[in-house]
């Protein structure tokens, strides 16, 4: 979990819009197995361990359905801290029959694949030690090979499911943008990240100190899309944690000069990337 620290920047919360919060609640303890942290009538953040928010949930009024041509969201990421918490999870998914949309061998990483009830992506992954990570240059070699669902199951053993390990956390985020380009240039020139993987004009992966990725982007489905209406279900905002003040000073000074707005709000400081994904900048 080296990459989740200091001096790295990286995405340790994710906000979102849900149609129906005691639904999403249910799904979020019962299938992922998150904990409450703090609730009221129409929000709630999640967290694994008891003290660090990982997901926080809002139900607006006259909330409207998740449009796939639209960006946001594609999926979040759990990272667990094991290849045998995994198996364990995936055990407790095929008990509990609940539906996968799918699962990969990403090299790096391997992964579980659903979605929660408004169809916002969610992804549940544990990593292979960066040792045994190939690079080419800058770039980490990635895939999408057959899961060995079978050695995972073996791992797991007769293990019970009680829910995630606490030291899961937000290990990347992966959204839906409207072109790479201007995205390229706001997450690297502006907010300083470096680009890890590219696939042509499809997809993006960019991190900091040389991690996999701490977020990914695609044009899959959204290739020219608009940013959702305020009322829709998804991607309310993210945060992005820097080191210092003095790091997220300079990350505001360079986001200014490529012409992104920076905005505060009691006092609280966000921006938005050229698809309109909103971002809160925090110092941990």
């Amino acid at each position: 979990m080296s990459f989740h620290q200091e001096p790295l920047v990286y995405a340790p919360t994710v906000e979102l819009k849900v149609s129906n919060l005691e639904r999403s609640l249910a799904f979020y303890q019962d299938v992922i197995g998150l904990k409450v942290l703090n609730q009221t009538n129409t929000k709630a953040s999640l967290t694994a361990d008891g003290l660090n928010p990982l997901i926080k949930l809002e139900q607006p009024a006259n909330v409207t359905p998740k449009n796939e041509s639209n960006t946001g969201l594609y999926h979040l990421a759990l990272l667990l801290p094991t290849r045998k918490d995994l198996g364990i999870v995936l055990k407790h998914f095929i008990e509990t029959r609940n539906p996968l949309q799918g699962g990969s061998d990403h090299l790096v990483s391997e992964a579980l694949y659903l979605a929660d009830p408004d169809m916002n992506g969610i992804e549940i992954y544990s990593d292979r030690p960066s040792e045994t990570w190939s690079w080419n240059n800058e770039h980490v070699s990635m895939d999408s090979r057959r899961l060995d669902v079978e050695g995972l199951l073996a791992l797991a053993e007769e293990e019970e499911f009680y829910g995630l390990p606490k030291e899961t956390i937000m290990g990347h985020i992966h959204l839906q943008v409207s072109d790479l380009a201007s995205t390229e240039k706001f997450y690297c020139e502006g907010l300083g990240f470096e680009v890890v993987t590219k696939y042509g004009s499809q997809a993006l992966f960019v991190s900091t100190g040389r991690y996999h990725h701490h977020i990914g982007f695609n044009t899959w489905h959204s290739a020219g899309g608009a940013a959702p209406s305020e009322s829709s279900a998804g991607l309310k905002q993210y945060t992005l944690l820097f080191p210092t003040e003095e790091e997220k000073a300079k990350a505001i000074d360079r986001l200014s000069k490529i012409g992104a707005s920076v905005n505060e709000l009691n006092g609280e400081t966000f921006t938005k990337d050229p698809s309109g994904n909103k971002i809160k900048l925090l110092v941990g």
